[in-house]
This record gives structure tokens, C-alpha cells and sequence, in this order.
């Protein structure tokens, strides 16, 4: 191994994942060995021992760990996390059969402390979360299929009661489980704001880039081309008196399908389902209230789907935002379906898998930028990807399905799973303005390396995506 010790000691105290299978630990006082992004107490360096093998790590006497189950990753299986996703299968399946967080948990096997630990790992929310969610998800499927009393489809979601059912669905939806049903019925619709929403910081983020040919933003309206269930539309949003009043234009028409499609778009870019108000009462549990000053309700806008946030994550790698635009929109100008409006859809990715780097190049594409690009779009376009498979993922299998395509690093794989799938607690190591927001945010003299980062970052655990949300804001002035 040409890895000194010191320097794989250092991997190890940091938890690096990136080193995972590159080398083992072995802890010579409790006779284990480990991953080097074990959670386990760190021993002094005089009693660590590196292997190249758990073969290696075995003949030299020691045990593998309980903990991170090294044997597992090195073989590629991981049962303790297969089991989770199964659990959690069940439960999104017929989450009617919960009664609570505690029969979850007493479905998983593991102790409460274990499954809450496994359940933040690896889905990014707890027991009672992921449960709630679930509930949801099947009270709208029902919603939408059935023409029962309101009664009964929570009932059979899992409520234990109507008012707690139309509480729980208005805030994750934006509207009653009346004004979901209707969404059956022709017409545009509309989607409350939560009291306190900070509507400029959202308006500031949907106009960042004045020249885009995908969205609009004038006065209160925004209009963006969307993807509604496979159907190119225009979709308007009128934002006035705490609400989203949405209306969509499709020249191939628009049914359930696409309305429910539009809820979903509209959901995510308000971010309606993060808990902006656990985040704010973290941050001053902390002492660091200044982070969420003037904007406590801030939520983290998604972007319509896994494919945008794809685009965006390689597109942005190592430039500024302002490039990054130029780019982007040089790509959907050119490949880009036009829509009423002057709007243009994004590409498909059969349409970049078909160009040669060259092509890209002629656009201002660096010839890496551009090979990861169209490198990804092949994967995708040959069905050797699936990007809708991505949000019924776990994070964990999420983030190791994105980091083995060439060009998605952990900056790239953090921002597309929070950008796009939702996920809670990620951080896009090496993110200027997350560093940026740090060094302001801490009073530190430099910016912080990736360590230091997950480090400071670690204190905003289970809402890192939040946070870094709230540092991107964090130096720049109100809107």
C-alpha cells in the first residue's frame, strides 16, 4: 500500500467514506477491524493497524466490526441495510398497518436507538417521519382512485383521526384532502403558502438567471416549462395573498395525470415538505440563531426532477453560476423542445447521448464536462440508469448508484440528492458558498478543507440539507 499511516490514520479520524474498501482498519486493543467511515470510537494511532484486505485484517487475528460490517462491503452485499429497505417497502406499501413509529421499530428487529440510527442513515428521517410520509402518499393515491368520505381514506391511510388527517395532509400539500380530489376536475388550482413563508428568498432563487429559456420570472408570476407524467407544458404560477395560484398549457391537453404531476412540481419547489421550523429551533438550540435570522421558514426549492438536477450538477462543477446558465442554456436552446412563450423543454437524454464531445465543445464545454455529460445521458438513454428509480431509493443506495457514474463526485451526488430526490441531510463537500457560509457563520480566518467541513457541518445533523440552504443565504443581502 502506498498510503502512509498518518495519512490513512487521517482518513480514518475524519469518517471518509470516499476511502471505504481502499483500506481497513484494525484496532489493535479491541481486536476488530472497521471501515474507515466508522462511527465507532476512535482509537490513538499506536494502536491502529491498516490492511489492504479483511482476508489480511482475519490472518492477523482480528474480528470485523458489528458495527460498519466491513466483511459485507467487501463482498458488495449490505444485509443490515437490505433490511431496512425492505421494512421500508412494507411500509410505504400499506402504511395502514403501523399503528406508530414503535411498531416499526418493532418490525425492523433492532433496538429503538439502532433503528433510529439506521432509519437517519440511510432514508434521512426517522421512523415517525418516514411513516407519516407513507400515510400521506397513500391518502393521495386514494384520494385521487376512490370517491370515499374523507373519513374513510384516512382510515385506510393509517389516521388515527380526521382532524389530525387534515392537518398533517394540508401542511405537506398545500391544500385540504378536498382541494386534492379536485384536482379530477378541469381547471388550474391552487397551493397555500405556510404562514411565514419567506416568498422573496424563493422569487430570488426562480429569477437567478434573467436570460433562461426553461423559466420566467415577472413581477409575482412564474412560468417554467415542465415535464407533467410525459406531457410538455407550460406551467404558471401566480404567487399572491400566501398563496400559489397554478395554471398549465399543453398543446397535447391536460388531464388528472398532468394536474397531479403539477401539485408534485409545485410541492417541490416550495420545498412544502421540509421541516423549516424543526431547522430554525436546531439553530438556536445551537446557539447560531443568527444563520436563520429573517428567514426561518426558508425551505430548499427542488428542482421538477432528477434529470434537471443531473443537468445542473455536472453543467456546475467547477464554474460559477453565471457560466454555468450560459451553458445550460446554450444546451436547451439547441436540443430543447419549444414550448408558447418562447419557453423551451429540457433536452431528453437520448438527444445528448446521440452528440460526440465535439459537439458539446463548440457550446463552450470543457472536454471533460462535456464526455460526463454525454457519458451520463448514454447510461440513461440505454436504461442502465434509472433516474425515476432514484426517489423510492434509500439515500444510501441513492448516493452509490450516483457515485459510480464517471463525472458525479461527492459535490455533484450531495446536490442532485437534495436538489432533486428531497433528501434531508446531505452536504455538497466543497461547495463555496457552504465554505463561504461557514468561515461567516463560525468567525473563522479561512475557509474551511472537506474534513473541517463535515465536521462543522455534522452539529446540523438530520437537516444538513437545510443548512446548507440557509449558508447559501447567509452573506448575501435581503432580497
Amino acid at each position: 500500500m502506498r498510503m502512509t499511516h498518518a495519512h490513512m490514520y487521517s482518513r480514518f479520524l475524519a469518517s471518509d467514506p470516499a476511502w471505504n474498501g481502499r483500506f481497513f482498519t484494525g484496532v489493535l486493543t479491541t481486536g476488530i477491524y472497521c471501515l474507515p467511515s466508522c462511527k465507532a470510537r476512535k482509537p490513538r494511532s499506536e494502536n491502529v493497524r491498516f490492511f489492504d484486505s479483511c482476508v489480511a485484517a482475519r490472518a492477523a487475528g482480528l474480528r470485523p466490526c458489528l458495527k460498519c460490517h466491513p466483511d459485507d462491503f467487501a463482498r458488495g452485499a449490505d444485509p443490515v441495510l437490505e433490511s431496512i429497505e425492505t421494512l421500508v417497502d412494507e411500509v410505504r406499501a400499506n402504511p395502514g398497518r403501523f399503528k406508530d413509529a414503535r411498531s416499526v421499530v418493532r418490525r425492523s428487529g433492532f433496538g429503538t436507538t439502532r433503528c433510529f440510527e439506521l432509519f437517519r442513515q440511510h432514508f434521512h428521517a426517522t421512523p415517525a417521519d418516514l411513516l407519516l410520509r407513507a400515510k400521506i402518499d397513500a391518502a393521495r393515491r386514494l384520494l385521487i382512485v376512490r370517491d370515499a368520505p374523507l373519513t374513510d381514506v384516512a382510515l385506510e391511510a393509517g389516521f388515527e383521526s380526521i382532524s389530525v388527517f387534515h392537518e398533517h395532509f394540508r401542511s405537506a400539500n398545500g391544500m385540504t384532502p378536498a382541494a386534492y380530489r379536485g384536482l379530477r376536475a378541469d381547471g388550474g388550482f391552487a397551493v397555500d403558502l405556510p404562514p411565514g413563508y419567506p416568498l422573496p428568498h424563493l422569487l430570488r432563487t426562480l429569477g437567478r438567471d434573467p436570460q433562461s429559456v426553461t423559466e420566467r420570472l415577472t413581477g409575482p408570476v412564474y412560468e417554467t416549462a415542465a415535464d407533467l407524467d410525459g406531457t410538455p407544458a407550460l406551467l404558471r404560477i401566480h404567487f399572491a395573498d400566501g398563496s400559489a395560484a397554478v395554471s398549465l398549457d399543453a398543446a397535447a391537453g391536460i388531464g388528472t395525470g398532468q394536474r397531479i404531476a403539477a401539485h408534485r412540481h409545485v410541492v417541490g419547489l416550495l420545498g412544502l415538505d421540509q421541516d423549516a421550523a424543526a431547522f430554525a429551533r436546531l439553530a438556536r438550540r445551537l446557539g447560531v440563531a443568527r444563520l436563520v435570522s429573517g428567514r426561518a421558514g426558508l425551505r430548499l426549492s427542488r428542482t421538477p426532477g432528477a434529470w434537471d438536477g443531473l443537468l445542473w450538477s455536472i453543467i456546475g462543477q467547477q464554474i460559477n453560476l453565471r457560466f454555468a446558465c450560459v451553458l445550460k442554456r446554450r444546451l436547451v436552446e439547441n436540443l430543447g423542445t419549444p414550448l408558447k412563450g418562447g419557453l423551451f423543454s429540457l433536452p431528453a437524454p437520448a438527444a445528448i447521448a446521440r452528440l460526440e464531445p465535439a459537439g458539446l465543445r463548440r457550446w463552450q464545454y470543457s472536454s471533460k464536462k462535456a464526455e460526463y455529460l454525454i457519458g451520463a445521458a448514454r447510461l440513461i438513454a440505454e436504461g442502465k440508469l434509472d433516474l425515476a428509480a432514484l426517489h423510492s431509493m434509500s439515500a444510501t443506495r441513492a448516493e452509490r448508484t450516483l457515485l459510480a457514474v464517471r463525472g458525479l463526485g461527492p459535490w455533484s451526488v450531495n446536490y442532485l440528492m437534495m436538489r432533486s430526490l428531497g433528501l434531508a441531510d446531505c452536504v455538497p463537500i466543497g461547495d463555496t458558498g457552504v465554505t463561504s457560509g461557514l468561515r461567516t457563520l463560525f468567525k473563522l480566518e479561512e475557509r474551511p478543507d472537506a474534513d473541517a467541513t463535515r465536521r462543522l457541518m455534522s452539529v446540523f445533523s438530520p437537516h444538513r440539507s437545510l443548512a446548507t440552504a440557509h449558508l447559501w443565504q447567509i452573506n448575501k443581502p435581503a432580497p
